[in-house]
């Protein structure tokens, strides 16, 4: 998880040492050791060997089986633990001994407050053995937005326990952003034409076919713009290229499939509008986008974040007739343009600075010890 690795590489560089357990389960297995301490640009990792990773991949279920022999030793060292992810395994694990040796912790869902598993019997059945107790038992639970603060006080967690810390993003990587152009010049595409921008999985949740006929709309105001669909197919593309031929808008999108960041960087640079129809939590493509300048158009088929609308892009509801509206009306306005892409950089350099993040989240930590040895 990038957040994670951001957050624990900004506390290493203030000086704190910084311990990380997870899995070896991605797409395919990482090439690391396992089950042993590893270093990883100064921060101390154990990638623990999954079981399966059939089950991780595909359920999005870990199997750490080292783990407790690990943590069950370790745990004690520690002064504070800050669990990413509420309904999964290693949460069940070290939310299990911090209990027993009792080390405040600090739990971020990211979203997984919502249900994690596909039938909502299983996710229950989770949350009655586990679930209620992790949120419970944790010293402070931190939500991304307004929208997870309420789904934590619906599974009973106190309100003055909650506090609302939004995702960064690291400023010196956008410091020397790609030039403009690149990105065009690979996939051919007119200087003159405008470039809606997706990234992220061809996933069916997601929405994208509903901006695909938002799109189609947007060609018979527009001739000069081209729709860009970057990720990797998570099930639907097939889908959507059959969407794309019954609309007869070949010519007009592009699929890039999975792309490396430095390719996702200068889609940015180049996009004139980022646009994701559905979302939950606190997605980073967001603060990608404005640390590129590019302004953002969502819709309210979402987590609420109050600071895009209006100030570096547009929220809308979930219709094409209105997401087309917006991208019409960004596209043919100059001056809103430049002052959304000139809005979205200050408020990265503002709000979602990972070093303005850190101070509040080492205020928080402070608290959960104090309050521990009350």
């Amino acid at each position: 998880m990038r957040v994670a690795y951001d957050l624990s590489k900004k506390l290493f560089e203030k000086g704190h040492d910084v311990t990380v357990y997870t899995t070896d389960g991605c797409a395919r297995r990482l090439d690391v050791k396992k089950n042993r301490l590893v270093d990883v640009d100064g921060i101390n990792v154990y990638y623990f060997r999954n079981l399966s990773n059939f089950l991780r991949m595909r359920l999005k279920f870990a199997t750490p089986y080292y783990l407790p022999f690990i943590i069950s030793k370790e745990i004690q060292q520690f002064d504070i633990i800050h669990i990413h992810e509420h309904r999964s395994i290693l949460a069940v694990i070290v939310h299990h001994y911090a209990k027993k040796y009792g080390i405040p912790y600090v739990l971020q869902p990211h979203g997984s407050v919502l249900p994690f598993f596909a039938k909502q019997r299983l996710k229950s059945l989770f949350d009655l053995l586990w679930g209620y107790n992790i949120l419970n038992d944790a010293s402070k639970v931190i939500a991304l937005n307004k929208t997870e603060k309420e789904q934590c006080k619906k599974m009973g967690v106190a309100e003055d326990k909650i506090e609302i810390v939004p995702n960064g993003i690291n400023l010196s990587e956008y410091k020397n952003l790609p030039r403009k152009g690149e990105f065009k010049k690979k996939y051919s595409i007119k200087n003159n034409e405008k470039i809606i921008l997706y990234v992220g999985r061809m996933h069916k949740s997601k929405g994208i076919d509903l901006l695909v006929k938002a799109f189609t709309n947007l060609t018979n105001e527009l001739d000069n713009v081209r729709l860009v669909l970057l990720g990797g197919d998570a099930g639907f593309q097939s889908e959507l290229n059959q969407l794309v031929q019954k609309l007869k808008i070949e010519d007009k999108v592009i699929f890039t499939g999975f792309v490396e960041n430095d390719e996702k960087m200068k889609a940015f640079v180049d996009a004139d509008v980022f646009v994701t129809p559905r979302y939950s939590g606190f997605p980073l493509t967001f603060l990608e986008s404005c640390a590129c300048g590019t302004p953002i158009i969502t819709t309210k088929n979402g987590d609420g974040l109050d600071w895009i609308d209006k100030k570096v892009g547009f929220i809308v509801k979930y219709d094409k007739d209105q997401l087309c509206n917006a991208m019409l009306d960004l596209l043919t306005n100059d001056k809103l343009m430049i002052r959304f892409r000139k809005e979205a950089r200050r408020v990265i350099q503002d709000q979602f600075n990972w070093d303005k993040i850190v101070l509040n989240l080492e205020e928080t930590y402070m608290n959960c010890k104090r309050v521990a040895k009350l």
